[in-house]
């Protein structure tokens, strides 16, 4: 847990350029968009059982409930951010819990926090322009997002990607839109060349209704240092997937909501280092969208 405190101090204080603010709650009716209200109310009403809670990871609290339902909150207010205050990329310094099914949690996830966001951006697109959103996530945690390929599952309006390990949590799959499954061991290079495929595939897949929002899920976890990770990435090697992941939603401009996702360093300050990382490319992700929305209303 101490992680997020760090990331965000590490923010604050090597990212001048970044601005930083408190995730607000998400609200049942939020949940509800990608969750079972009776799964909303076992959770806040602390009537999860034993086994439920086994399978989250950790003991319900009134804390725990209120730290996933920020997560949630955060994951909305970064894609309202990039959607609709023309930001084009913003991030959630937490998130990617993407092991939470409609009906129950798993896997140190309460909540999907993108499922939830991309409900709601889809609603309230709507809701302004009378058309359909279509949203593309980017999972690129070292896990399968089991969770949100099940909930997005037979919805073409979301195209679900996983890269993850083969060998890896979840040990039972779910079929995402795009699943590219890495063995143990792989490396910077295999890992990269099998990144660009899927998303040339993914594009290929959407050139008929291409997305108008991105979820990308940035998890450190891949990194060789990953005491759950299994996969050999240098730092090097997941700032360049970072890069290319963003430098292929700016080709296209896709707005982009970034969620930090997984990092289970054996060193926490490597982790740390790994997704601050990640947040000055976003950074400059942004610099570069924002400099480019003036140039556009230059010339309007």
């Amino acid at each position: 847990m101490g992680k997020y405190r760090l990331l965000r101090e590490a923010a604050e204080a090597t990212l001048p350029g970044v601005r930083v603010g408190e995730a607000p709650p998400a609200s049942d009716g939020e949940l509800a968009l990608a969750h079972e209200p009776a799964w909303i109310h076992a959770v806040t009403s602390g009537s999860t059982t034993a086994a439920q809670q086994r399978e989250i990871g950790f003991p319900w609290s009134e804390r725990m409930v209120e730290r996933a339902r920020r997560s949630v909150g955060a994951t909305i207010a970064a894609a309202r951010a990039a959607l609709f205050d023309g930001e084009g990329v913003a991030a959630n310094l937490a998130g990617g819990t993407h092991h939470a099914y409609a009906h129950k949690g798993s896997g140190y996830c309460v909540f999907n926090d993108v499922a939830v966001a991309a409900r709601l951006m889809q609603a309230e697109w709507h809701r302004h322009f009378r058309r359909g959103l279509r949203v593309l996530v980017i999972d690129l945690d070292v896990h399968q997002g089991n969770g949100t390929a099940s909930i997005f599952a037979d919805d073409p309006t979301v195209f679900t990607l996983s890269l993850h390990g083969a060998k890896n949590f979840p040990f039972r799959k779910e079929a995402s839109d795009l699943d590219v499954e890495l063995p143990d061991g792989t490396g910077d290079a295999e890992y990269l060349a099998a990144l660009d495929g899927a998303l040339a595939e993914a594009a290929r897949r959407m050139t008929d209704h291409p997305p108008g929002l991105a979820f990308y899920l940035a998890g450190a976890d891949p990194h060789e240092g990953d005491r759950l990770g299994r996969l050999k990435l240098t730092e090097a090697g997941l700032a360049e997937r970072d890069r290319r992941v963003l430098a292929w939603l700016a080709a296209r401009r896709i707005p982009v909501a970034l969620s930090m996702a997984g990092g289970y360093g054996r060193d926490i300050a490597v982790t740390v280092a790994v997704q601050r990382r990640t947040l000055e490319l976003a950074h400059g992700a942004w610099a570069a969208w924002a400099d480019r929305r003036l140039v556009e209303e230059s010339a309007a």
